[in-house]
């Protein structure tokens, strides 16, 4: 399986890594299910009625890196305002942060678009 860069655009600053186009595919996935429950939940329901709590998005995937990305969609607003949190390890390093959905999406695409 070929693997090619992808770049994540933290808060401050970015990270690179090894990624492959399935995987990558795959996230993609991940992240629309997740938009689809943030939507879910930032819609406004009928008086009296609650919102039923969405599942977060435990997204995991290991190469040559080890990523987890973990966003919980109940606590956000709406989801321009949705963060997740990533933790991207190897045996020697390992950086956990968070970043911004919408970026992460606009990553994830920008990446798709170049590895066809």
């Amino acid at each position: 399986m070929s693997t090619s860069p992808l770049t994540l655009n933290l808060v401050e600053g970015s990270v690179c890594f090894s990624f492959s186009p399935q995987a990558a595919r795959e996230l993609k996935a991940a992240i629309d299910q997740l938009m689809e429950r943030l939507k879910a939940v930032s819609t406004k329901p009928a008086s009296g009625t609650k919102v039923a709590p969405q599942p977060p998005l435990e997204y995991r995937y290991t190469g040559e890196v080890f990523l987890e990305i973990f966003c919980n969609p109940n606590i956000w607003p709406t989801p321009f305002a949705a963060k997740v949190l990533l933790t991207i390890r190897d045996v020697s390093i390992r950086l956990t942060t968070e970043a911004e959905l919408t970026r992460v999406i606009e990553d994830i695409n920008q990446y798709l678009e170049q590895v066809g």
